[in-house]
């Protein structure tokens, strides 16, 4: 019998944690270089247990939906 997702432990934990996923699922995605890509704003969203990271590069805009007990990405959404 596995743990509720109320017991189980997060991985995406700490802000800095949701930042680096989404930079390098962005890098990954777009193909260019991390130190490129600009964290316009983070927000977590405790009842869903998702981060959501907006970030910004050259002239492209997009937001990292994760899931913060899985620790992936679920969604990117290019603005």
């Amino acid at each position: 019998m596995s743990p509720g997702i109320g017991l189980m432990k997060r991985r995406l934990e700490k802000e800095r944690d949701a930042i680096s996923l989404a930079v390098s699922g962005i890098a990954k995605k777009y193909n260019i270089q991390p130190e490129n890509i600009k964290t316009l704003e983070t927000k977590y969203d405790g009842d869903a247990g998702d981060w959501y990271v907006a970030l910004g590069w050259d002239e492209k805009k997009a937001i990292v939906k994760m899931d913060s007990v899985l620790g992936t990405i679920t969604e990117i959404k290019e603005i």
